[in-house]
């Protein structure tokens, strides 16, 4: 009876503000006087500018939605996110830990349907804070240092069918947060110089990224930046899915990649024990595009990393690069290079897997064709207890595999072949050290 009463007594506080129209000069005080009201704020058509941010605390105004049709603009001229979202969320996604208080008054917050650009250096589009499903739809966030920042602790966010577009920070900013449940879906990020979806720190878990096209996050002069960036360093992400999605641009930035995910994270305390696990991961790389860039894909200090059934070109360091891994499988892919992309190319993409201090892997079912500059088309330094066959490996530079200080490996049933007229001298497979191998090509 506790749980209905706070209910009603939320339902009947909810107020639907009028719709808001600029005045041409400031409006954040007819927007804040709305947000304060909570309910459906409704722009109309026009620009409307901020001067700082609009606070939206949910446990007071109650539940809230920004809404306008795609031909309402807000402008944010000050510091900060042009809406700062505050609720009460402290528990998980399980409805046991939800306080009734949160479902009464706090649930799915939302924007739909906004234009926010940015006036000022250190502006920002939306930020969420304590959130319970705050939902981001139908809106473009340009012009801004990050386009959505999400901080301290949030549960269950949706992002989707969102412009977030030519930002001078990040375009999906997971900032030290402790953050499970996370869907982006069916976006546009791009041209963001500081990365376009990046972890850093904190506690993230169950991020999914399908359906989007992904490019060129990254700035020339800035430092080294990727579409796609998960940083455990001082924290901890796992169980990721990125998937049918077109990631690429922009190989004039050095260090650019497609996808990063680094290591080492943080230590896990459970209870009483101390579970040491500086390799965090259970990420799945699938079925999506990879091209322009200085390495596609980089794992460094993570395991239990699946990529599949993904396209690679235009690797221009290499297309793959796996440090300090383990458990990490690769299996049918398409590491290709076609001769129309590289017409209008000053520099010749190398290409290649390369493999560095790391074990327990599987390389199956790969085709891999034109690989450059690279000593092999698959290079394997100083690793241990890997698996690699089946796999195609056509016309490369100097040899199709090279193997230096491996161990206890298996490398079997693999066809190599370059039948290039004019070729260095070539090799299948080169073995320099190691030990404890069985290798037949």
């Amino acid at each position: 009876m506790k749980t209905i009463a706070i209910l009603l007594a939320a339902l009947s506080a909810v107020s639907l503000a009028a719709d808001l129209k600029p005045n041409g000069a400031d409006d954040t005080a007819a927007i804040q006087a709305a947000a304060d009201a909570g309910g459906t704020i409704h722009f109309t058509s026009g620009a409307y500018r901020l001067t700082q941010p609009i606070v939206i605390d949910l446990a007071k105004a109650g539940y809230t939605s920004l809404t306008a049709d795609g031909t309402a603009r807000i402008v944010m001229a000050g510091a900060g996110p042009a809406f700062r979202f505050i609720g009460t969320h402290g528990g998980t996604a399980d409805p046991k830990s939800i306080k009734p208080e949160v479902l009464a008054k706090e649930r799915m917050p939302m924007a739909d349907g906004l234009e926010i650009v940015g006036e000022h250096a250190e502006a920002d589009g939306i930020e969420a804070k304590g959130t319970l499903q705050i939902t981001i739809t139908n809106t473009r966030l340009s012009h801004l240092r990050h386009g959505v920042h999400l901080v301290d602790r949030n549960r269950n966010v949706l992002i989707s069918a969102c412009h977030i577009y030519d930002n001078s920070g990040i375009g999906v900013f997971l900032d030290n947060v402790n953050l499970h449940q996370t869907n982006i879906t069916g976006s546009h990020i791009s041209y963001c110089r500081g990365g376009g979806v990046v972890t850093r720190g904190g506690e993230v878990r169950n991020l999914h990224i399908s359906g989007s096209d992904i490019e060129s996050n990254m700035g020339p002069d800035l430092p080294p930046a990727a579409n796609v960036e998960i940083d455990n360093r001082g924290g901890s992400t796992a169980e990721v899915a990125i998937t049918g999605c077109t990631l690429q641009h922009n190989h004039l930035s050095p260090g650019s990649a497609n996808i990063r995910v680094l290591g080492p994270g943080a230590d896990r305390k459970s209870g009483d024990r101390e579970a040491k696990a500086p390799e965090w991961g259970h990420v799945t790389i699938a079925a999506n595009i990879f091209s322009d860039v200085f390495t596609n894909i980089h794992l460094s200090h993570c395991r239990g990393v699946v990529i599949t059934g993904n396209t690679f070109w235009e690797g221009f360091d290499q297309d793959l690069l796996v440090e300090n891994c383990r458990n990490v499988v690769v299996t049918g892919n398409n590491f290709e290079r076609n001769p129309g992309y590289e017409l209008w190319q000053k520099e010749v993409p190398k290409q290649g897997l390369v493999f560095r201090d790391s074990a327990d892997c599987t390389l199956s079912g790969l085709h891999i064709v034109g690989v450059r500059q690279q000593p092999a088309a698959i290079v394997l330094e100083k690793c241990s207890r890997f698996h690699v066959s089946d796999c195609t490996i056509l016309d490369s530079d100097h040899a199709g595999l090279l193997l230096r200080d491996v161990t206890q490996s298996s490398i079997h049933g693999n066809f190599i072949r370059d039948d290039r007229a004019e070729k260095p001298a070539f090799k299948a497979i080169v073995v320099e050290g190691g030990d404890g191998n069985r290798v037949a090509e």
